[in-house]
């Protein structure tokens, strides 16, 4: 008979806080059309990305402003202002993180994170600093989920076994990486369907 996975690996964003550049944005750019050319033409994704992989984000906003000088103020923003695009934690997803601990399940998480930017995080939101064994933070490794070796960074330093382990995260492409390794993947999309998810594999949430 098949063993229940035991081990239990979140994501951050999305998952476990709210994150989304619109949240700030919404209240510099105001035609929607305008924002969304500069969230995905400027300050875009793959911009921001840099810094995930450990980009220090004076540096990129510094880079940024000079091919746009124009938009020197709304580029800064998203640096000086960058906790306004996480205005707060997913409650239920925090809850069921919260039984997990009381439970001693062994938690662990792997996120693309900017170093400077989790370090802030950590102050606003307690349980990032005090739930996990382990965290491996993009920022400091300088890859990006879903790029299969920085899975192995978690696995290897915990020296854990993939088949004991469930992956979670909003990204379905993280998801697939989680499963070619060995693991179970949960594709997060609400904390209700997570609790269903864990409770399908054996877990009292």
């Amino acid at each position: 008979m098949a063993v229940s996975p035991k081990t239990v690996i979140f994501d951050f964003g999305n998952v476990l806080l709210r994150w989304d550049p619109n949240f700030l944005y919404e209240k510099l750019i105001a035609n929607e059309n305008e924002r969304q050319h500069f969230l995905t033409q400027i300050c875009s994704p793959e911009w921001n990305m840099e810094q995930d992989r450990g980009r220090p984000w004076n540096d990129a906003v510094s880079e940024l402003v000079a091919e746009h000088p124009d938009k020197e103020d709304l580029i800064r923003a998203f640096h000086d202002h960058w906790h306004e695009t996480v205005p707060g934690a997913i409650d239920g997803s925090v809850r069921i993180l919260e039984t997990l601990k009381a439970q001693k399940t062994p938690l662990y998480a792997i996120t693309n994170f900017s170093v400077e930017k989790l370090e802030e995080c950590k102050s606003r939101f307690p349980f990032l600093a005090n739930s996990f064994r382990d965290i491996v933070v993009s920022g400091e490794v300088e890859l990006l989920k879903p790029d299969p070796k920085i899975y192995q960074i978690l696995i290897e330093r915990n020296t854990l076994d993939t088949s004991d382990c469930i992956f979670i995260d909003d990204s379905p492409a993280n998801v697939e990486t989680a499963n070619s390794l060995g693991m179970t993947g949960l594709h997060f999309t609400t904390p209700e369907r997570l609790a269903a998810d864990l409770t399908a594999l054996g877990f009292s949430v």
